[in-house]
């Protein structure tokens, strides 16, 4: 009977060590679905993460190009803004040159120098004088009047230089044009 016993014992251990075996067979299983499952998840918040992460780039991009358009743009305004002021001095020395007539004298020349100095430094950050040599342009003149001397469409008389910065009107001469 001992043996029996110790025969049904050892089935016992067994059958045990056999559903043990099952067990952990399942759990490895069941681990490895779960692992695969879990690297599936991984992957996918990668791929939203890196998708965040090139939005953010590429917003972060816009916001710089913004930025420096918006300050361009305000770099023209006051530049645009500051030689308009300095238009008044142009035409102020202009008169006094006129004013002075044809006598030489050092203060006239001086006054000469002054203007052309201030002409060359306009010149050098894009503001140069509006052509008036080739007919009106209603883009770039104001006329103010009909001058009876001259062409038909022609100007006759430029009664205020205009200016252009850059390429966009500054100020439009002020002209009389023929009929």
């Amino acid at each position: 009977m001992a043996t029996e016993q110790n025969q049904e014992a050892q089935d016992l251990q067994n059958e045990q060590a056999e559903q043990q075996t099952q067990t952990e067979n399942e759990q490895v299983e069941v681990t490895v679905e779960a692992l695969q499952a879990q690297i599936s998840n991984l992957e996918e918040s990668l791929k939203l993460e890196k998708a965040r992460t090139a939005n953010a780039v590429y917003e972060a991009q816009k916001s710089v190009e913004r930025i420096q358009r918006d300050a361009e743009k305000h770099k023209d305004t006051v530049l645009e803004k500051f030689a308009k002021e300095l238009l008044d001095s142009v035409d102020n020395l202009e008169r006094a040159i006129q004013a002075g007539g044809d006598e030489e004298t050092p203060v006239l020349e001086g006054v000469k120098l002054t203007l052309k100095s201030l002409l060359t430094t306009l010149e050098k950050f894009g503001v140069v004088e509006a052509d008036t040599t080739n007919g009106f342009n209603a883009d770039l003149h104001q006329a103010v009047g009909i001058d009876p001397n001259a062409a038909a469409n022609q100007i006759g008389t430029v009664l205020q230089k205009g200016y252009t910065l850059n390429g966009r009107l500054l100020r439009p001469a002020m002209v009389m044009v023929g009929q």
